[in-house]
C-alpha cells in the first residue's frame, strides 16, 4: 500500500494509512504444544486515528498491540508503518504502561527529560515545562513518583512519552490499576492531549464503555483465537454525552457483538 492511500475513519473523514496489519497470524510454541493466538488480523488505521482494540480478557489485544509496536514478530503476516514492515521497536512508537513506565528515582522532571539529552539545555527545559503544564503536574517538578497519586503517575507516563515527540502511541489498558473517578477523569485529560497532538494512538482495553468514549473506531475482537469480529465508527463527536440515543446504540450494539464473541 502507498503512503499516500487513506483510512475511512467515517464518510466525512479520510486520513493518510499510518499503520496496516497484513494477515498476521501468532502461534506460540510451549512444549511442544503450539497456541493459536491470533487469527488472519487485517486492520488499518490512520494518521492521528484513535482506535481502541476491545475484546475479552486473553483474547489477544496485548499480544497484537505488541506485534504492532514491534516487541513481537508475527508468525506469518506483517505489520506495516508508512507503507514499511515493522522489525522491531522504534523510538517513534512508544508504549504507554500502568504505572510501570515511570523512574521512581527521578522527579517529575527528570522522567519528563530522560529522553531528551541530545536536545540543547535551553528546548530540553522547554520541552518539558510544556508537557508538565499539559498533563497538570506544574507545581510537582520536583516530586519523586513514590509521592504521586496514581492518577498523576499515570499522567506523568503519558507526558514522558509525548515528550519525545513519537508518531504513534500503544496504550494497555492504562487506566486498569486505577479507582473509577480517576479513570474518568483520566479519559478526559488523554482525550485533551489527544486533541492537542493529534497523534496516532491504539488503546487496548476490555471496558466496553471506556472504548466508545474514547475511540474513533472500535476494533471488537473475538475470543482466542482473535479475529476481528467487527468494527465500529464511533460517528458521536467529543465531549460525548453518554445518555445521548446514538452513543447508547453504538454502545449496545457493541455489548451484543461481544456477547457473541464469548460464545463463540
Amino acid at each position: 500500500m502507498s503512503s499516500m492511500e487513506t483510512v475511512a475513519v467515517s464518510p466525512a473523514l479520510q486520513l493518510k494509512t499510518k499503520l496496516r496489519a497484513e494477515h498476521v497470524n501468532m502461534v506460540f510454541t510451549r512444549d511442544g504444544k503450539n497456541t493459536h493466538v491470533l487469527n488472519d488480523i487485517n486492520l488499518e488505521m490512520g494518521d492521528g486515528e484513535f482506535v481502541c482494540l476491545l475484546g475479552p480478557s486473553g483474547c489477544g489485544k496485548s499480544t497484537l498491540l505488541n506485534t504492532m509496536a514491534g516487541f513481537l514478530a508475527p508468525t506469518s503476516g506483517a505489520i506495516k508503518v508508512d507503507g514499511e514492515v515493522v522489525q522491531g521497536p522504534d523510538p517513534r512508537r512508544i508504549f504507554v504502561f500502568q504505572e510501570r513506565g515511570v523512574f521512581p528515582w527521578l522527579t517529575v522532571e527528570g522522567n519528563i527529560g530522560f529522553g531528551l539529552f541530545k536536545l540543547s539545555r535551553e528546548e530540553r527545559e522547554r520541552r518539558i515545562a510544556h508537557y508538565i503544564n499539559m498533563v497538570g503536574l506544574k507545581g510537582f517538578e520536583k516530586t519523586y513518583p513514590p509521592e504521586l497519586s496514581g492518577g498523576m503517575k499515570q499522567r506523568l507516563e503519558v507526558a514522558r512519552a509525548l515528550a519525545v515527540n513519537p508518531d504513534m502511541l500503544f496504550l494497555d489498558e492504562p487506566f486498569g490499576a486505577l479507582d473509577s473517578i480517576t479513570r474518568l477523569v483520566m479519559r478526559s485529560e488523554l482525550l485533551r492531549i489527544w486533541e492537542a497532538e493529534r497523534k496516532t494512538i491504539i488503546f487496548v482495553t476490555h471496558d466496553i464503555d471506556e472504548a466508545v468514549q474514547l475511540a474513533d473506531r472500535v476494533v471488537v475482537m473475538s475470543a482466542r483465537p482473535a479475529k476481528i469480529q467487527q468494527i465500529v465508527t464511533i460517528d458521536v463527536p467529543h465531549p460525548r454525552d453518554i445518555s445521548s440515543p446514538r452513543y447508547l446504540e453504538l454502545r449496545d450494539g457493541i455489548f451484543k457483538q461481544i456477547g457473541l464473541a464469548h460464545k463463540l
